[in-house]
């Protein structure tokens, strides 16, 4: 078990942390691959390296993505799901396979750069209702040993990215772990410490935004506000300073007050959602951006910014749980196909960013309701196929909700089309679908042509689909069948 007292070499580590000033902030982004239509993993490691982009975290381990960053130059960071917490927190031998298989497989000369794992994603978040809390510490702890074994202990990392629901307070000075996680915290506070790892945060303004219709979007923003929050002598204008120096406060109520904080989750999504657009989308990043790489730092920490900021997301996931809402799979600076979405300057030597190259593209066909069929009967076809497609941007302030009636059957018709590689039998919809040639595009509302799959290191996403379209299908007659 973890020594929790202070030891020497702790208190000498705290001694540096506060007396070496921090590095500029490096900016880097989420790696994400829940979605169907997938590029290949060389072509995303093309498209980070053409935008100069030095650090990437992905969520999870898979072989072709680890594949194609080996040799790139690029610093990775690994994801542990929460779901393998329970193996990994009480085997020796798991953990030790699991670092074997997953690290230092991709490492070594001409390899992966591989320098931090998270253990688990959010693993205190209130709604998870502390199943992975006493997970978390074993996990670490024989983790550890497994890298020391690896003899990765000394280049690699552990870290827990944290949401910002782990403190709270009325005002940032008063910012304090929730009072359930104080002991775990410290802990983890120290283990950290002790290895020189930073403390990892995902910090969310959209989401206070989403969540509540009276919090002030100028104060999401970097743009100055007119709902400032004083405390004391220090006035924020902006919810990232105001998360960020909470977490600051609660650090300092645990004795590291000067610990370095990694942002490994920001962003604003681009639709799906009221306040979910391209326009507050950039503005949002851009602002972020330019306000961090100032190095004006916050209130509690001025001169200083974040070690590093990982931008959610690099590509939109169409694919993931819209239960949060249809915003979660708009997280996305580019499109799924690696299209940028906005002009956007990373800091990063290229003023805005690049596309995707080489990409593989479905022939320009588009599925789209016939003008000439009668669409009386076609709620269950679009259920049917939106079931299956991402149909999100037709939400309620989505791109494409305006579109008309005839729009969003379209768009419903098309979606599930390109999923289906432009199957010609996937357009048929009862006669009701016809396909064309000729871009249904509307305005901001963009009808997307699919990408191919071949060689995207995905082999298991078209299997995986195809149990989707039984699913949605059985699940749907089913409810059809009880309500007649």
């Amino acid at each position: 078990m973890l020594e929790p007292r202070l030891g020497g070499a702790v208190f000498l580590l705290m001694l540096a942390w506060n007396c070496v000033p921090m590095a500029e902030s490096a900016i880097g982004v989420n790696w994400g691959t829940v979605s169907f239509r997938k590029l290949k993993p060389s072509t995303v490691v093309d498209l980070l390296r053409d935008n100069k982009i030095p650090k990437v975290k992905l969520f999870e381990t898979e072989h072709g993505v680890l594949k194609a960053l080996m040799g790139s130059g690029i610093q990775v960071m690994l994801g542990i799901p929460n779901e393998m917490l329970p193996l990994l927190s009480s085997s020796s031998s798991a953990s030790d396979s699991w670092v074997r298989q997953n690290v230092s497989a991709y490492m070594g000369k001409g390899g992966a750069d591989i320098r931090y794992v998270a253990v688990g994603n959010e693993p205190f978040l209130k709604s998870y209702n502390g199943q992975f809390e006493n997970l978390v510490m074993p996990a670490i702890q024989i983790l550890q040993q497994s890298l020391v074994k690896a003899n990765l202990a000394g280049s690699i990392k552990l870290v827990v990215p944290c949401n910002a629901d782990a403190y709270e307070a009325t005002v940032p000075s008063q910012g304090a772990f929730r009072p359930e996680l104080t002991e775990i915290m410290t802990q983890i506070v120290q283990f950290l410490n002790s290895n020189g790892a930073p403390f990892m945060v995902n910090i969310y303004p959209f989401l206070s935004l989403y969540g509540d219709g009276d919090f002030p979007q100028d104060y999401a923003l970097f743009e100055g506000t007119t709902h400032p929050v004083t405390d004391g002598s220090n006035v924020y204008t902006n919810a990232f300073d105001g998360n960020y120096d909470t977490l600051v406060a609660a650090l300092s109520k645990l004795g590291y007050g000067q610990m370095p904080i990694v942002i490994g989750e920001i962003g604003w999504p681009s639709d799906g959602a009221i306040g979910a657009n391209i326009t507050a989308a950039k503005v949002f990043n851009q602002g972020l951006i330019n306000h961090v790489l100032n190095n004006k730092g916050t209130p509690l920490r001025p001169g200083s910014s974040p070690l590093d900021i990982y931008l959610f997301s690099l590509l939109d996931e169409g694919a993931k749980s819209t239960l949060p809402g249809g915003f979660e799979r708009h997280w996305g600076i580019f499109y799924f196909d690696g299209k940028a979405k906005y002009p956007l300057n990373l800091g990063l030597g290229n003023k805005e960013l690049k596309n995707a190259k080489n990409v593989e593209y479905l022939p320009s066909r588009w599925c789209v309701a016939s003008p000439s069929s009668d669409l009386n009967n076609v709620a269950n076809h679009i259920r049917i196929a939106c079931s299956v497609a991402d149909c999100t941007t037709l939400d309620y302030g989505g791109s494409c909700n305006e579109i008309g009636v005839q729009g969003n059957v379209s768009y419903a018709f098309n979606s599930y089309y390109q999923l289906q590689m432009q199957d010609s039998r996937s357009c048929n919809f009862d006669g009701l679908g016809v396909v064309t040639s000729r871009d249904p595009s509307v305005g901001n509302c963009r009808f997307v042509v699919g990408v191919t799959d071949k060689g995207s290191g995905s082999s298991g996403s078209q299997i995986v689909y195809h149990w989707w379209v039984l699913a949605a299908f059985l699940v749907i007659q089913t409810i059809f069948s009880h309500s007649m």
